[in-house]
């Protein structure tokens, strides 16, 4: 573990020294509070379920927030309880108000990914695409605001990767990664 550690320190000085510029800060500000409280991704699973073409998408993608949520939120930030860069690392100046809870693993990473990646496997191409590219900006987006330590933001697209395809797995009766969204 030391040496995850260590890696993830350099990498969030390396964002901080190097990548951080005053002109782009309002700009991962943004993107970042586009998984606040789910809030994006859970209104784009909601607009998927008005229209039939889509209407498994949008249940298969709130029962992956849904079940990812539990995982990130209820069990292992509870269960391994990381403390954020900022309070492990002097060096690290966060850009956003300093979340409360434990950094391993990522919710907004989590959410993000959880929703992306059932509308990936589902509406491949010209949605799945953008969900995902979406969801790892919002994820670099912690490293550059100093939030989360690079293994927290992997920890929550493992956590979406499971939950992404349980979630299909339940709708398909079995049949996973079924590219049928209606």
């Amino acid at each position: 573990m030391e040496w995850i550690q260590a890696v993830d320190e350099a990498v969030l000085l390396f964002i901080q020294e190097y990548v951080r510029m005053d002109i782009l800060d309002g700009f991962w500000k943004i993107v970042t509070s586009l998984a606040d409280k789910g809030w994006f991704w859970l209104g784009i699973s909601f607009l998927l379920l008005l229209f039939r073409k889509t209407r498994t998408v949008g249940v298969a993608s709130l029962i992956s927030i849904a079940l990812c949520f539990c995982i990130t939120n209820m069990a292992l930030k509870v269960w391994v309880a990381r403390p954020r860069p900022y309070d492990a690392m002097e060096a690290i100046v966060p850009l956003i108000r300093k979340p409360r809870d434990y950094s391993f693993p990522s919710g907004h990473t989590t959410v993000s990914f959880a929703c992306a990646l059932v509308c990936y496997r589902m509406l491949p191409g010209r949605y799945g695409i953008p969900a995902v590219v979406l969801a790892a900006m919002i994820g670099f987006s912690r490293l550059y605001l100093g939030v989360h330590y690079p293994s927290d933001v992997l920890g929550g697209f493992l956590v979406a990767l499971v939950g992404s395809g349980l979630s299909m797995r339940v709708l398909a009766g079995g049949r996973a990664g079924s590219n049928n969204a209606g």
